[in-house]
């Protein structure tokens, strides 16, 4: 009977060691996001600030995870003085991201698949209180998780001067998609 209790445990010890699930807190003080926008004319590139962080990892693979973003944390870093500050207050205001009523975005992991050391993210992504579906590559460079993901603003009802919804813009159409180079440094 003991012989047989310990094949048992040794059998349960190993299936739990083999699906080994844990969660690391991100350090969001050495974590950055830099993103940029385009329009006709131009693009404009800035930070925003992750509040928090964690990510999920079984096996030692990444497994799922949520990242809160700042948005109130909004900067720009191409320009300076007012045009600085008259586009940071755009982008927060209801033509854009309504930071006053929405003080974050939510990013959460749902699926994770590999290809080699590339991780196919799948989540939901919430940006002023509309959540849609968003897939991207990841990978885990020097202790940091990082990616570069593509952002189609117009699914999540910031339209301001988008060609899907306004005609004649001309060269003050705004490009529906935005991009985000993310660095979750554990």
């Amino acid at each position: 009977m003991t012989k047989y209790l310990l094949t048992i445990t040794a059998i349960v010890l190993s299936i739990s060691i083999s699906n080994a699930q844990m969660t690391k807190s991100v350090n969001t003080a050495a974590s950055t996001i830099t993103w940029t926008g385009k329009k006709v004319t131009g693009t404009h590139t800035g930070t925003i600030n992750v509040k928090e962080a964690n990510l999920q990892f079984t096996d030692e693979k990444l497994s799922g995870g949520t990242i809160v973003i700042d948005m109130a944390s909004l900067t720009n870093t191409d320009l300076e003085g007012g045009g600085k500050g008259k586009l940071e207050g755009h982008l927060k205001s209801d033509d854009f991201f309504g930071v006053a009523d929405h003080p974050t975005a939510t990013l959460t992991i749902n699926d994770v698949t590999t290809t080699g050391n590339i991780y196919n993210v799948t989540g939901d992504l919430t940006i002023k209180g509309t959540t849609a579906p968003i897939t991207f590559n990841a990978e885990m460079v020097d202790g940091k998780a990082v990616a570069k993901i593509t952002v189609d603003r117009t699914k999540y009802n910031v339209r301001y001067g988008s060609g899907k919804f306004f005609d004649n813009l001309g060269d003050k159409t705004i490009y529906d998609n935005f991009d985000l180079e993310v660095s979750l440094a554990l």
